[in-house]
């Protein structure tokens, strides 16, 4: 079973940054690929960014790229997804989540986290 608990969610006014992070379970079964998902509203969960943990390759939705970047410490057992340059649309629950295998697109990883808001002001 691998447990994932995010932080770092909070209010930020368009422009600015955040970091948001996510650790893992030490158990690394089921966490060949860490990811990024957001859910706003009345809107589906939709992909924000992906990474394969030990090779370290990126994959990221054209709304984000250039502007957020998603990182990993092994040794803290640690996902990270830095937020810049925030726009309104950015606003939503944040969720982290794992799954065994490549990289996907898809909200179907087999464990998730409980989420963190990040709202974006105007």
């Amino acid at each position: 079973q691998v447990q994932l608990v995010e932080s770092g969610g909070g209010l930020v006014q368009a422009g600015g940054s955040l970091r948001l992070s996510c650790v893992a379970s030490v158990r690394t079964f089921g966490r060949d690929t860490m990811g990024w998902f957001r859910q706003a509203p009345g809107k589906e969960r939709e992909f924000v960014a992906a990474i394969l943990w030990s090779e370290g390759y990126t994959y990221y939705a054209d709304s984000v790229k250039g502007r957020f970047t998603i990182s990993r410490d092994n040794a803290k057992n640690t996902l990270y997804l830095q937020m810049t340059s925030l726009k309104p649309e950015d606003t939503a629950v944040y969720y982290c989540a794992s799954k065994g295998g490549p990289i996907s697109t898809r909200p179907t990883y087999d464990y998730w986290g409980q989420g963190t808001q990040v709202t974006v002001s105007s």
